[in-house]
């Protein structure tokens, strides 16, 4: 199979993430206190990798230390290193660091898997990654507990932080900027969905989108909250 204009998709994913990754990783050299910054640094440039990986499959073809470098940096990190930024954000720092050993544990558990499995080489695709290629099936169980670990502290502290900020109309950007984040945190994982069910390309679609859209929330959240009217200010 030859690689259709889709399969192209993850190189503007890629060229993306990393200025995007530079820019969030500038701003916690500002404020170096602020852990959660250099999480998210972190885990742009892991889906960075993840992307990178996708577009050398499709400039390449499949080849075996891309593919295990793929499931790692998109099943197991895809959106992981973003929710510990969250955790260190919303919760105290003694929680944080405790949570961060037991992610990393698994995490490292999880890749050791992913790395020692067999191929099955009769069910790979030129241009198309799935892990559906593993002997052992039971390494694709490791991702669902990493990715529910993101739906908790990923989208539900940004949708906890947009219900918290719709309350004062002076941070209702940031409000908007949460939406933007929680929702550009959902579509890759209906992609991720959406491949093990066969359909990668899905997934190619649904990381850019999510990309762009969580820089947009990004950009929005740092954003100085507007200066209230001089009505508002006497009031």
């Amino acid at each position: 199979m030859s690689p259709s204009l889709v399969h192209f998709i993850p190189i503007v994913t890629t060229l993306l993430a990393i200025p995007f990754a530079l820019e969030i990783f500038r701003r916690y050299r500002q404020f170096p206190e602020r852990l959660h910054l250099l999480w998210w640094a972190l885990g742009i440039a892991t889906y960075g990798v993840g992307t990178l990986t996708e577009s050398l499959t499709t400039l390449l073809g499949w080849q075996e230390p891309i593919f295990r470098a793929w499931y790692v940096s998109g099943a197991l990190l895809g959106a992981a290193p973003l929710a510990q930024g969250t955790v260190y954000l919303m919760l105290s720092r003694k929680v944080a660091h405790t949570l961060t050993v037991l992610l990393v544990l698994y995490i490292v558990v999880a890749s050791v898997a992913v790395y020692l499995s067999p191929i099955d080489y009769t069910l790979v695709e030129a241009h198309r990654l799935s892990g559906k290629v593993f002997t052992w099936q039971w390494v694709r169980m490791f991702s669902p507990l990493v990715n529910l670990y993101a739906v908790v502290f990923l989208i539900g502290g940004a949708i906890a932080s947009a219900f918290r900020y719709s309350a004062d109309p002076a941070t209702h950007h940031r409000m908007w900027a949460n939406v933007f984040i929680a929702v550009g945190a959902i579509l890759p994982g209906i992609g991720g969905t959406a491949t093990r069910m066969g359909h990668v390309e899905v997934l190619y679609v649904t990381e850019l989108a999510g990309m762009l859209l969580t820089w947009t929330g990004y950009r929005m959240s740092v954003r100085p909250a507007a200066a209230p009217r001089p009505a508002e200010a006497h009031a």
